[in-house]
């Protein structure tokens, strides 16, 4: 039986570069990332927190140095990281060469602050001598004068204008290991941004709603914008840029991968609303689900529904299921099928053992490979 068959998305042919060990573009697949918030010469803190966020799935972290002793730390820092780092840089250039030199894998400059070409050519330079990928980071808010000037307000022709004229500064220096991204807070106008970009180059995208907001709005808006994207092929690496724990990014950006079968990771719970035909107490049920069998790595689908409605038509094109039937009689299924009831005090416990049981079988199999 094909649980949950996938479609395909047809992605955008683009060229391949590497943010340390990890691929972005061409075939590889899309990337998670997030940004610290710790100070980043608060050395041990900003340890603890790249390193969460790398148990949590992150692909790559980015920080900021906004100072010297900033870009120093990171010197430290990766002693103790295994992820990619990224050095979030704006207005001195000269931090950013401190960045490349203190092993950074790749330097995210903001075109609109960091100065004139010469300055961007010696970043260049410090880039190709230390192996370090750039990002281009084309931003609503802060863009080129002349540009705002021209066209009076941010707008998707201003950013791609601006993205195409730092593009051309880097080629002209045989600098081709790069992404781009438009970002803007408003989603049309991101999106508008990279459906135009896209036409004009094959470079890989890093894509964003940039302050997107807090956890809710900015979830929905980075869901639509980055989804939308993502479904027309456009994107090889995200962030979910939310006034949130980075953590609750890297979560976010991996249920959109997920949703659209472009990343398999974790175990995906699909699970009604609930309502007063519910069997059991559904919504209490998925939150301690989530948190039991929050450490699954390997990608399993789990329904959880609380009735016969829709639960046994949902739980046959799942690996797990889950429906609700009498006061205290429940249906587990495995692979698609009726397997055995369970009884409400002991569902929640037999649910985390199968899951735990996929998981290690997944491995093992992977393993045999």
């Amino acid at each position: 039986m094909n649980i949950r068959p996938f479609r395909d998305i047809k992605r955008r042919k683009t060229k391949k570069i590497k943010v340390g060990k990890v691929e972005i573009g061409g075939d590889a697949a899309i990337s998670v990332q997030s940004m610290t918030n710790t100070l980043t010469t608060d050395v041990e803190a900003t340890i603890k927190q790249i390193n969460k966020l790398a148990e949590a799935g992150a692909d790559i972290v980015r920080v900021s140095c906004p100072d010297k002793d900033s870009s120093l730390s990171l010197k430290k820092i990766f002693k103790h990281i295994e992820v990619p780092l990224v050095a979030d840089i704006h207005f001195n250039y000269k931090l950013a060469i401190i960045a490349a030199n203190s092993g950074a894998n790749c330097l995210r400059i903001n075109p609109g602050n960091i100065g004139s070409v010469d300055r961007v050519n010696e970043i260049l330079k410090a880039a190709k001598d230390n192996n370090c990928s750039i990002r281009i980071g084309v931003n609503a808010g802060s863009l080129e004068k002349d540009l705002l000037e021209k066209y009076k307000e941010p707008c998707p022709e201003a950013l791609c204008e601006s993205a195409l004229r730092n593009i051309k500064i880097l080629e002209d220096k045989d600098f081709f290991n790069f992404k781009i991204s438009v970002k803007s807070s408003d989603v049309f106008l991101t999106v508008k941004a990279y459906r135009l970009l896209s036409k004009k180059c094959d470079y890989p995208f890093h894509l964003g709603i940039t302050e997107a907001g807090s956890l809710i709005p900015g979830s929905v808006k980075s869901s639509i914008g980055i989804g939308m994207l993502l479904m027309e092929g456009i994107g090889d690496t995200i962030r979910c840029s939310l006034t949130e724990d980075p953590v609750k990014e890297i979560k976010i950006g991996y249920e959109i991968l997920k949703s659209l079968n472009l990343r398999k990771k974790g175990v995906n719970i699909i699970s009604c609303p609930s309502c007063s035909r519910q069997g059991f107490e559904v919504i209490k049920t998925v939150k301690i689900l989530e948190e039991k069998l929050s450490h699954i790595k390997e990608s399993i689908t789990l329904s959880v529904i609380g009735c016969v409605v829709n639960g046994p038509g949902e739980a046959s094109q799942t690996q797990i299921g889950l429906t609700g039937g009498g006061k205290n009689d429940h249906m587990l299924y495995i692979s698609g099928l009726p397997h055995h009831k369970v009884a409400t005090d002991k569902m929640i416990e037999e649910v985390v053992n199968l899951v735990e049981l996929k998981s290690k079988e997944i491995k093992n199999n992977k393993l045999k490979l």
